[in-house]
């Protein structure tokens, strides 16, 4: 089982592959839906991951029909939006199909954001 602390650490551990540290976490959380994966809060450090970080989280409960942990809710929202796939021909795009834990964050992703092929 990966945990949401596990995955911040390897957000720290290798900042290039982060989505891929995250879209491990989201497989295994889907496969597992062991909400003890959850349970402790990890440490905050980088603003844009740890809202993202959240918003995912906060998303996959909503899919698996887990209870949210109270302390993603301490989680803040990105200062500024945060355009994960960086291109600005997304961004109108990402703002319309955005899930409305990632938009509540100022997060702004693809619909198929939390979906690997």
């Amino acid at each position: 089982m990966i945990t949401a602390v596990e995955t911040k650490l390897r957000f720290k551990e290798n900042p290039d592959s982060w989505k891929t540290a995250l879209w491990d976490f989201v497989g295994d959380f889907r496969k597992q839906k062991n909400p003890t994966a959850i349970t402790d809060p990890f440490e905050l450090g980088d603003e844009r991951k740890d809202a993202v970080l959240a918003s995912s989280i906060e998303t996959l409960c909503d899919e698996l029909k887990i209870d949210i942990p109270e302390w993603l809710y301490e989680i803040p929202s990105c200062k500024h939006p945060y355009f994960v796939a960086g291109d600005d021909d997304l961004m109108a795009i990402a703002i319309v199909q955005s899930p409305v834990r990632f938009r509540i964050r100022k997060v702004f992703v693809l619909e198929n954001f939390l979906f690997r092929v």
